[in-house]
């Protein structure tokens, strides 16, 4: 099982998490588009379209149905990719009527440790602790998801 640090400041989140998987792996599940529709939301919601163009001013964006039933839409831009190590990308969320939403930073780092990766994700520029709050739950559920995910991987490659 992955262990996870959290650390949060009002306009930041940061989250650390080790996976039980090399790095390349990891960092391929975060920039390869049929990976990334496998696990790019929160448990218990379907993903319905997930794109990326991995690369430097390259769109991504995804769709999915809650639970409940309701379609949101995220989206943004990638800004610095540097495989595999690093990717940094915009995050946007657009409202029901399409309008966007405020837009954030989004930092994430593949460092190798003894075989398994530590993952530190940090989003900043938030407009208020409650949004950061909801990033949290978000990002915390999405990456269970991503164990979940190369755990189920790592067992398929053998």
């Amino acid at each position: 099982m992955a262990a996870a640090e959290t650390a949060t400041a009002a306009a930041e989140l940061v989250i650390r998490r080790i996976f039980d998987a090399p790095r390349r792996f990891v960092f391929e599940a975060w920039t390869d588009p049929e990976h990334l529709a496998r696990w790019w939301g929160p448990q218990g919601f379907a993903i319905i379209a997930c794109k990326a163009e991995v690369r430097p001013g390259g769109a991504w964006h995804r769709t999915m149905r809650s639970p409940e039933g309701n379609i949101i839409r995220k989206r943004g831009v990638y800004r610095e990719i540097v495989a595999p190590e690093r990717l940094v990308f915009t995050y946007v969320s657009d409202d029901a009527e399409g309008n966007p939403g405020p837009e954030t930073l989004v930092t994430v780092t593949f460092a190798d440790v003894r075989g398994k990766t530590r993952l530190t994700l940090r989003q900043t520029l938030f407009e208020s602790v409650a949004a950061r709050d909801a990033h949290h739950v978000g990002w915390t559920s999405c990456l269970e998801r991503v164990a979940e995910y190369l755990a189920k991987r790592a067992v398929d490659i053998r």
